[in-house]
């Protein structure tokens, strides 16, 4: 009975747009998880579009994106006070440049790097980036970062013909590399600091 509750497109699209609009105002929802799982069951069904499922993505991870920045820049004096908390006026006007110059490539990096959003979008808004380059580079990095987590669903979808059981793969399998892609950052930056 299409367009039922039960209906896997009826439930499937709001809940990977929710569950991503979520996750990108709260960083409690896996939302890498989501996506790989909504393509996933798009490759082993017809219940989903794959290209919806990334234009859904990567609007639902935009607009929370925007959100985020758009709180920084009305709250700039907090969120100024926490880029600074422990920085030198020396280290801030070097990140002014770095955001003047190359902010667009920070945006996108930091939409790409588990953990980098938010420090990145705060320290933008902060900083007075203006919204007339955030947007679009949002707006890329958005695009991007649904792509890859599609591309992990349908690796999982390509492998197994059962929808439960591609769905389950993707979202261990994004775990599993966000959780690398963590360890890196982490061992790098622990590296750079031991400099």
């Amino acid at each position: 009975m299409s367009g039922s509750w039960t209906d896997p497109s009826a439930i499937g699209y709001p809940a990977l747009f929710g569950g991503v609009l979520l996750g990108s105002l709260v960083p409690v929802v896996p939302t890498g998880a989501v996506v790989g799982a909504a393509a996933a069951i798009a490759t082993t069904t017809a219940q989903l579009s794959l290209p919806l499922v990334v234009l859904l993505a990567a609007v639902a991870a935009l607009l929370g994106d925007l959100v985020t920045f758009g709180v920084a820049r009305a709250g700039s004096g907090a969120a100024l006070r926490w880029v600074a908390r422990g920085q030198t006026p020396e280290r801030l006007a070097s990140a002014r440049v770095r955001f003047a110059t190359r902010g667009w490539q920070l945006v996108v990096v930091g939409r790409l790097v588990p953990a980098g959003r938010i420090p990145v979008l705060l320290a933008a808004g902060a900083l007075d980036y203006p919204w007339r380059r955030l947007v679009p580079a949002a707006a890329v990095a958005c695009l991007l970062w649904a792509v890859a987590y599609a591309a992990l669903g349908i690796v999982s979808g390509g492998l197994f013909d059962n929808p439960l059981v591609a769905t389950l793969l993707a979202a261990v399998l994004v775990l599993a590399v966000g959780g690398a892609a963590s360890l890196v950052a982490t061992w790098l930056r622990r590296r750079r600091a031991g400099r």
